[in-house]
């Protein structure tokens, strides 16, 4: 019973581990992409926030 439970435990932490270098593997292959489409320029805002006025940020 102890055992099995072990085992279970352990193919937990290997499916988490695996799962984890599959993420940054691909995240890392995604930023690669991007970086050789965008040109290395910063990306454009989608929409800019309106300017904030300091006196509503103190109250």
């Amino acid at each position: 019973m102890l055992s099995g439970l072990g085992v279970f435990l352990l193919a937990l932490v290997a499916i988490f581990i695996v799962g984890n270098l599959w993420f940054h593997l691909v995240e890392s292959v995604l930023s690669r992409i991007k970086k050789l489409f965008s040109r290395g320029g910063e990306p454009n805002t989608w929409h800019p926030f309106p300017p904030e006025d300091e006196a509503e940020n103190k109250e």
